[in-house]
């Protein structure tokens, strides 16, 4: 028995140890797993603005990016616009099969140039998102107070066709989604009207991906009802921004067993002289194992390149 004990505690501690020349798969992988990697695996990303271009144009901006900055994991942006609806009123929808066709043809592409060495995520912004982008805030809040059926159908359509892309994405080889939710905040929705007109159709396109290894739940803004999602979520991975929110990863890691994702201030990240980031850095790793370093949303659009290498620099020194 106490040989048993010895060797168990030996096994514990060799696998606590720090892995050397780790892939980028393979680092993401032991974070997901609880392990110490080699060092904390990064990511960022940032709008390329090219909604108008066709998927293969899209995939090698991606690619592009995320080679150039040696990036971790590929956060695939997504910004093509939601198909709108026959009806006269822009909340007359009806589930579409394929709803970003040219997208799924990035991620084809992005696949096939990453060649399984990292994990790649697609961004879908969640239902009550989409709507606002096919409408406006002030429509979407509208019929919230005046026709709420009809809003709870509309986005319901909504989320069956983003779930739809959501197992699309993952037939085109995505490791997951990164689900952003922005209206589970003070100032745009109560808590209660989030659990009533989002969470159902948010928990829908996530239970479409359920199965994938790497699934990001992206909490945006300030006031965002974090306790609300600590527990009790399909995604291995919660992300939020640390420095908005004033809750430091160390909180949050009291409140979920989940990977943490964040601890760099996007607002100033880029650019910030390497002793800011180092100071930012040293407060996340109260996170523990479980974290995946990146800024709290994405960087500038505008980032030179240059301050962007110089950030990459840093953070595989971390």
């Amino acid at each position: 028995m106490a040989n048993r004990r010895e060797f168990l505690l030996q096994f514990a501690a060799f696998a606590a140890q720090p892995a050397k020349g780790l892939t980028p798969k393979e680092r993401v992988d032991r974070v997901l797993a609880g392990r110490t990697p080699d060092r904390p695996p990064f990511c960022f990303w940032h709008h390329f603005q090219d909604e108008k271009e066709p998927g293969r144009r899209h995939a090698a901006l991606t690619l592009d990016f995320v080679r150039r900055y040696q990036l971790d994991i590929a956060k695939v942006m997504s910004d093509y616009p939601y198909p709108k609806g026959p009806g006269a009123q822009w909340h007359e929808l009806k589930p579409v099969d394929n709803p970003f066709p040219e997208q799924v043809k990035a991620l084809e592409l992005i696949r096939d140039g990453l060649a399984g060495q990292k994990h790649f995520v697609e961004t879908i912004f969640n239902p009550w998102n989409q709507a606002t982008k096919i409408s406006s805030k002030e429509a979407v809040t509208e019929l919230m107070r005046t026709r709420p059926q009809a809003l709870l159908d509309a986005l319901e359509a909504i989320a069956r066709s983003e779930a739809n892309h959501a197992r699309r994405a993952l037939e085109a080889g995505a490791s997951g989604i990164f689900l952003a939710v922005d209206n589970a905040q003070q100032g745009v929705l109560t808590l209660e009207e989030y659990r009533k007109f989002s969470e159902p159709f948010d928990r829908m396109v996530l239970e479409a991906a359920k199965d994938a290894p790497l699934n990001i739940l992206h909490l945006h803004g300030p006031k965002v009802y974090l306790d609300h999602f600590w527990k009790g979520w399909p995604v291995q991975v919660i992300h939020y921004s640390a420095h908005e929110t004033g809750v430091p990863l160390a909180e949050a890691r009291k409140k979920t067993a989940a990977v943490l994702m964040g601890g760099l201030d996007h607002r100033s990240v880029v650019g910030a002289p390497p002793e800011k980031v180092q100071a930012m850095l040293r407060e996340a790793r109260a996170a523990g194992p479980k974290w995946i370093c990146a800024p709290g949303c994405s960087v500038p659009d505008e980032s030179p390149r240059e301050k962007l290498l110089a950030l990459s620099r840093l953070l595989r020194t971390a």
